[in-house]
This record gives structure tokens, C-alpha cells and sequence, in this order.
């Protein structure tokens, strides 16, 4: 990949990045500091070029302790960060990022500034991660990584590009903290059973659990995303946008006739309950994207079969938030009638 330009403390120095990712054109590194010491100076009708205690970068206090630290702990800090990624310039990881280095260019997100959007490689893209995304790059699911659209505690979502079209790509986080709250959503499911607590193999059962959710909910006609492919923590299916962006949550839009999207996503908990044998246990205006006119369900690593232990409460749960929703666009609707509904009662 690109060498990262760092300043003495080790941190990635800004770049100014390019509009056109694929123009074969080097970029050229710009310091932030000048460039806002000349902004600050255009603003306060200065000309030409200004030094001056009005003019000079702020930094934070923690920025200061490291570089003030003695020589040899700033070595040795450095000597650290470079480990974590000196795997890359081993040779036999050579040819793999000679064929995803490029392919993987938007990753970074379409920020001003790179140093903004670095934080997304360091968080999702470790060893095993990007061995994951060329496996599935070689096997065609995937040609292009173009740009983050989601953010969530499991997981990244990155609009991507594949022989068919558009594609999501689901990047499952693999710090240890992230699952520990998700274990009652897989414990008492029979379809994982003997599932050992080892965390890198929950975090693949995880994904395997999504995608087995997403055809059963598609099996009986329910609109969620279809999944193509899947490789250790990385999920791909249909990308449910367009070319500008990812459609807005529920949340987010406004819906002109709420009382027919009620009504519908009613029908929805009702087939996934009492055809599908499911819960999504997370069904809230967060998880349900708004577009072309309709509602597409999503997230549903954590649905959980009607046999599950806490289907029940899930049930319940997800019912509430749809009538939540509901209250809040002026619909008069009461969780008694919206169970009896999904019950078929």
C-alpha cells in the first residue's frame, strides 16, 4: 500500500486528497499547519506571509507530552506502531496487495482530509480482514471498495463494486469487546449449537448467522438485502441505494403517508413470526431503510429463531418500537392491536 507519511511523534500527517481516485496522478502531501495558518491570515485581511503568535497551530495537551517524550521512548513507541503493520512488506503478502492496493482506494471515505478518515483502516482492516477481502476479491464478489456508508458497534458497511453492479460489503469488527453483549442472541439458537467461546469463531458465526437470516426472511417474500457471498467476517449483498448514497433510515425520512408503511412493516413482523418461524429483535426506524418509496429491513445478525429461549420478549420488543415509530408520525395505534395482529389473533 502507499507509504504513510508521519510526523516525529509517529502520528499520519495529513493529505489533501485528490477528487479523482483513479487519474494515474501522484498526490502531493500538504502540512495542515500551513495551510491554516494561510487560511487564519486570509480571513484577518493579512497578504503575503505572516508569522506571529495569532497565526500559530493549537495542539492539545496529550500531542505535547509525546513530544516531549525522551528520545528513546519515542523510538521505542514508533518501533511499536510500525510492528502492527510491518507484516504488510513481508514478501509473501506481496502479491495480495498488488492486486487489492488500488481496488481498495476508497476505503478512506470520501473525507477532505485523510487523517480523518484513517481511523476506518486502522479499526476494520487487520491481517486477517484484509486477507478475507482479497479471498473475496479473487473470487469475484467483489472488484472495488468504494466508500464507507455505515458505521455500527459490530460492524462497517462500504459501498463496493462487483461484476453485477453495486454491492454492500459488511466488515464485522474483530476487537474483543464487541461481542460480549451478543451472546444471548446466539445462545438457545439450535441452528449454533456447540458453539465454543473462542472469539474470533463467534465472530464468523456471527456472519454466517446473517446471511442464514437474510435468505430465510427472502425465502417468504420479506424485503431485506440478498446475500452473494461471505468469507470469515466479511458479508456481501445487494447494496440498497444509489450512486450518490446509501438510502436513509426511517428515522431520517420523511414519509408523506406513514399509515401504509405501518401497515406493511406490521405485515412484516407478522409473515417473519408466524411463517418464517423469526424475530428480528432489533426492529427499530434505525434498521429499516427508506427507499424508492419502500422500507427495507436490515441488520439481522441478531434475528433469532420463534424457538429461541427470549423470542418472546424480542417479539414483544420489536412491536413496541414499531408503534413508537408509528406515535411519532401521528398514527393513533396501540401495542395490543399491533400483537394481536402479528399473533393472527
Amino acid at each position: 500500500m502507499t507509504p504513510v507519511r508521519r510526523d516525529l511523534r509517529g502520528a499520519p500527517i495529513a493529505r489533501k486528497r485528490s477528487t479523482k481516485r483513479r487519474s494515474g496522478k501522484r498526490r502531493e502531501w500538504q502540512d495542515l499547519r500551513d495551510q491554516q495558518a494561510t487560511q487564519r491570515a486570509e480571513e484577518a485581511g493579512i497578504e503575503g506571509d505572516q508569522e506571529g503568535p495569532d497565526l500559530e497551530p493549537e495542539y492539545d495537551d496529550k500531542w505535547l507530552e509525546e513530544a516531549e517524550q525522551e528520545p528513546e521512548e519515542l523510538h521505542k513507541s514508533l518501533e511499536q506502531a510500525d510492528k502492527r503493520w510491518g507484516w504488510m512488506a513481508e514478501q509473501s503478502n506481496a502479491r495480495m496487495f498488488s492486486v487489492i492496493e488500488e481496488r481498495m482506494a476508497g476505503v478512506l471515505g470520501k473525507g477532505l482530509y485523510e487523517w480523518v478518515d484513517r481511523r476506518v483502516l486502522d479499526e476494520v482492516f487487520d491481517q486477517s480482514t484484509l486477507l478475507a477481502v482479497y479471498k473475496l476479491m479473487t473470487q469475484g464478489h467483489i472488484d472495488t471498495l468504494e466508500w464507507p456508508i455505515a458505521r455500527g458497534k459490530e460492524a462497517h458497511v462500504f459501498r463496493g463494486e462487483s461484476e453485477s453492479g453495486p454491492v454492500a460489503v459488511k466488515i464485522f469488527h474483530t476487537s474483543n469487546a464487541v461481542f460480549r453483549g451478543l451472546m444471548q442472541y446466539i445462545e438457545g439458537d439450535p441452528r449454533f449449537g456447540g458453539l465454543r467461546r473462542r472469539h474470533r469463531q463467534l465472530v464468523e458465526i456471527w456472519v454466517r448467522k446473517e446471511q442464514r437470516n437474510l435468505l430465510r426472511m427472502r425465502k417468504f417474500g420479506l424485503r431485506v438485502p440478498e446475500p452473494f457471498a461471505l468469507f470469515k467476517n466479511v458479508l456481501v449483498m445487494s447494496y440498497v441505494g444509489d450512486d450518490t448514497g446509501p438510502a436513509p433510515r426511517l428515522r431520517d425520512a420523511e414519509v408523506e403517508s406513514p399509515q401504509p408503511v405501518y401497515d406493511e412493516l406490521l405485515e412484516f413482523l407478522r409473515i417473519l413470526w408466524n411463517d418464517a418461524s423469526m424475530v428480528h429483535a432489533d426492529f427499530s426506524d434505525y434498521n429499516i431503510l427508506w427507499h424508492d418509496g419502500e422500507p427495507w429491513v436490515i441488520d439481522a445478525g441478531q434475528s433469532v429463531v420463534a424457538r429461541h429461549p427470549n423470542a418472546n420478549e424480542f417479539l414483544v420488543r420489536d412491536a413496541t418500537r414499531l408503534v413508537q415509530w408509528a406515535t411519532r408520525q401521528g398514527l393513533e395505534v396501540e401495542l395490543a392491536d399491533a400483537m394481536a395482529t402479528i399473533l393472527g389473533d
